[in-house]
């Protein structure tokens, strides 16, 4: 199978995300797409999450209709910080060999990725997806990547895709512009607005149910 790995905080989980994730999946043929929901991420030290079992429950309660998408529970269950390289070693050693790996990851991130912990050992365990929006000027999206991380790769004509020493792959894919953003969905329901139509019903009917976001998280 070539699976898609979707990781992020999902706080909450919102259309944006489940699109973005659909439209990965039809552009490269993906049987299915995981979604990883992240315990301790490092990029948000020191920030206020909502509680993981809530942003887990969300996720599952989102995919639950998409035969092909799925959720992996796998950052949860291991203690500490959610780094990327224990992940995707994770899935590399799993790996019997008859499935393929495909790791998505936003543009923005994706220039953030050398001060990732071992990025330089991530790159051999899974193909990787970039993906970006529209409107942003990414006319040759591989020449605003670090320096350090555009050495490792180079441009296969015949595939026309960017290539790994180590055999696996780099994609760029353009996804449809939807502005949402879940600070924006936290910050309407702590002050008591509609979120309908930004997160599926299910999400809108759980956040509602457990009171997220509706005080400060210090105080949950």
């Amino acid at each position: 199978m070539r699976i898609g790995l979707f990781g992020g905080t999902f706080d909450p989980i919102h259309w944006r995300h489940l699109r973005s994730a659909e439209e990965v999946r039809e552009t490269l043929s993906l049987d299915r797409i995981l979604f990883i929901q992240a315990s301790n991420p490092p990029h948000k030290k020191g920030q206020t999450t909502t509680p993981a079992k809530d942003r887990l429950e969300m996720v599952r309660l989102a995919v639950a209709n998409n035969p092909r998408f799925a959720v992996s529970t796998v950052e949860i269950q291991r203690p500490g910080i959610s780094y990327t390289i224990d992940t995707l070693r994770y899935f590399s050693n799993k790996n019997s060999g008859s499935d393929s790996y495909y790791f998505i990851l936003g543009f923005d991130a994706f220039r953030e990725i050398g001060t990732w912990k071992d990025f330089t050992e991530i790159f051999p365990l899974c193909h990787f997806v970039i993906t970006s929006r529209p409107e942003k000027d990414h006319s040759n999206p591989f020449r605003q990547i670090p320096i350090a991380v555009r050495r490792l790769f180079c441009y296969d004509f015949a595939k026309k895709v960017y290539k790994h020493r180590s055999g696996t792959d780099l994609y760029f894919v353009k996804l449809t512009d939807i502005a949402i953003s879940a600070s924006d969905i936290r910050r309407r329901a702590r002050e008591g607005k509609s979120i309908r139509y930004l997160v599926p019903s299910e999400v809108e009917t759980y956040i509602k149910q457990q009171g997220l976001y509706r005080e400060p998280q210090e105080a949950r």
